[in-house]
């Protein structure tokens, strides 16, 4: 087959921000700091965003060990309905990166790998250090480095060899780019914390009333720093024509009147840098033409209506001009415009001839404004046969599909790229829901109030089963260990285990469930991506059902006293003769999971788990194959 066509182009803009918050509960409002709603046709298709001194407490990181921490739930709150889809996070104590993409570039973003290196106490501890999150734009490797180095004015050759040390460790897998000046482009911000030198204070202030800012850049550590550190050599920064972004005092615009009057200074920087020579990369062996990247800084401003914290964000807005673009993803899906009927629930779709497929390679049913990968309604196997012809077909279950009418998008998860390889333009599903095929049902045919009485009590509320007699107990997609890769602290990239399970942790079968039961779950060629939770199931008046229900099937963002009114009837039906829960033993979150957990069978793992793959024999799934993707 002929390789796909390649043209130069324009990646219309990148967004960057860092911020650090100063363990500071998130504002109501992030939209002008992510430069949204500006009514701009070209508008940013990729944000990256670097917080620091995000509160790390030890009873804030259990819950956000738990459930994703609050500064991730407002970004993505805010981004998913602009399209914008989390396609890679890591945290490293206080420390966070998070970059977001549309979801229709999420075909062209591949081989994703983060790292993060503690420099505080010798190397020992976390609350300063780099994260980093790397990968491949249409074929060019990109690293966004978010970094917190040490403060004060005399640190600045401590500031250097942290950063130093950072580059030297972080080390990526894969030969295209390994370390991180390796890559084509490299953005690098955070809290870099340089100061002003010799000045006074008097003068600093007095220079920025009368916005004459020029007269502090000369003295700007970090200017000086690039003119005479080598390992600065080609890193290039926007003109500061903001007022330094440090220190204020919290809940105002005016700088520090503290008995330390800390001399303001641009502690909060945006830097970038490009490879001096080489072609783009593709992990497809796909090698467009050589031609020169080029980065133009559109804006770079701090953001002085943001208050939470003593800094002031930043953010800076690049065009990116690649040297070419992939026209043909790796997986090409295709799709009726409308699903009207269960029968039209059919999936075509075709892969390039480079593409490695997996046996645990899936696709998932989105809503459009989905929040990340693992955001889906449900999903279905791909086929691992060779086709007749060129195209695989699946079909997803009526029992899977959602009720109601709405905008959805399909995505191919290609397991050997940990991303998604492909996806759908949006289309429509119109679905009776299950009050209306009940109703429509019982108007058909005369019912005693007898029968009407024996039917309440063998289906449940809000079952999509036809009949009593073809009930199916569907797996919990329960947020009992909701966890997103690199939302909790995690081994460096070199360390994490290679399993390519969707699933880590092993299930076990509950001792009430007989084999009937559990024979009539199977699904042949695919499996749904909810089940039944008989009597565990949430009423519509409990505490934890009305929290975020969009947010309850992966990432919740539920507080503990929310939690701990929902487990109070719970734990009095304890006493009723209900089964006791069950976790693998391999779970080190076990405990709290039981605590946590909203079904009686339920146990999730991250990707980057040491733990083996489920079998056939504990899952119910075809040999080879865990019950479903990752929650």
């Amino acid at each position: 087959a002929a390789a796909p066509s390649v043209a130069p182009f324009v990646f219309p803009r990148i967004t960057v921000v860092t911020w650090n918050v100063g363990t500071a509960m998130p504002p109501s409002d992030v939209t002008s700091l992510l430069h949204l709603n500006t009514g701009d046709t070209n508008d940013t298709d990729m944000i990256a965003i670097g917080l620091q001194e995000v509160n790390s407490m030890i009873n804030k990181r259990l819950k956000d060990a738990l459930f994703t921490d609050q500064w991730s739930e407002i970004f993505m709150d805010v981004l998913s309905p602009f399209n914008f889809v989390l396609v890679s996070t890591v945290r490293m104590q206080g420390v966070i990166l998070l970059v977001f993409a549309k979801y229709y570039h999420l075909p062209f973003l591949q081989d994703m790998q983060t790292d993060c290196t503690r420099t505080g106490l010798g190397g020992y501890w976390g609350n300063k250090g780099g994260v980093s999150v790397r990968l491949s734009i249409f074929g060019h490797m990109v690293c966004f480095l978010n970094c917190h180095l040490p403060a004060h004015l005399e640190k600045a050759e401590q500031r250097k060899e942290d950063f130093t040390t950072i580059l030297n460790m972080q080390q990526f897998e894969g030969h295209a780019a390994s370390g991180i000046l390796d890559h084509d482009i490299v953005f690098w911000f955070g809290d870099l914390n340089f100061r002003i030198e010799s000045l006074d204070i008097r003068f600093v202030k007095y220079a920025i009333d009368n916005s004459i800012l020029s007269q502090l850049w000369e003295k700007d550590q970090l200017n000086i720093a690039k003119g005479t550190w080598p390992i600065l050599s080609g890193f290039q920064e926007g003109p500061l024509n903001f007022p330094p972004t440090f220190k204020f005092d919290v809940g105002t615009n005016q700088y520090d009147s503290s008995a330390k009057k800390r001399k303001p200074a641009w502690t909060d920087r945006i830097l970038w840098k490009i490879k001096s020579c080489g072609a783009p990369h593709n992990p497809g062996g796909r090698r467009p033409s050589r031609t020169a990247l080029a980065v133009t800084q559109l804006c770079y401003c701090s953001h002085m209506e943001y208050v939470v914290s003593d800094h002031k964000p930043v953010a800076a807005i690049f065009a990116v001009q690649f040297a070419s673009k992939t026209d043909k993803p790796l997986v090409e899906i295709q799709v009726a415009d409308e699903w009207s009927r269960p029968e039209q629930a059919v999936v075509r779709y075709k892969t390039a001839t480079v593409f490695h497929r997996s046996s645990w390679d899936w696709i998932g049913l989105y809503r459009v404004g989905f929040r990340h990968y693992k955001d889906y309604v449900a999903y279905v196997w791909a086929k691992q046969e060779d086709p007749e012809g060129s195209v695989y077909q699946v079909m997803f279950s009526e029992e899977a599909l959602p009720k109601g009418k709405g905008e959805y998008i399909l995505g191919y998860y290609g397991n050997n790229y940990s991303s998604i390889t492909g996806v759908t333009e949006p289309f429509q599903i119109s679905l009776p829901t299950s009050e209306e095929g009940s109703s429509q049902t019982d108007s058909s045919r005369p019912s005693s109030e007898e029968e009407d009485n024996s039917t309440l009590v063998l289906l449940a509320p809000k079952s999509r089963s036809p009949s009593p007699g073809k009930m199916k107990r569907r797996r919990s997609r329960s947020p009992s260990l909701p966890k997103f890769q690199g939302l909790i602290l995690r081994p460096t990239s070199h360390e994490r285990g290679a399993s390519r399970s969707p699933i880590q942790l092993p299930k076990e079968e509950l001792p009430w469930r007989s084999a009937e039961s559990r024979e009539s779950s199977r699904a042949p060629g695919y499996r749904t991506a909810g089940e039944p939770c008989g009597a565990w199931c949430l009423s519509d008046d409990n505490p934890l059902a009305r929290a975020n229900p969009r947010n309850l099937g992966l990432l919740p963002a539920l507080r503990l006293e929310t939690v701990d009114q929902a487990m109070g009837p719970r734990r009095a039906s304890a006493d009723q003769g209900y089964p006791a829960r069950r976790m693998s033993p391999t779970s080190p979150t076990a405990g709290a999971a039981n605590l946590f957990s909203t079904s009686p069978k339920e146990g999730s793992g991250s990707r980057d788990s040491q733990d083996p793959p489920p079998t056939a024999a504990t899952t119910g799934a075809p040999q080879g194959r865990a019950a479903g993707p990752a929650l």
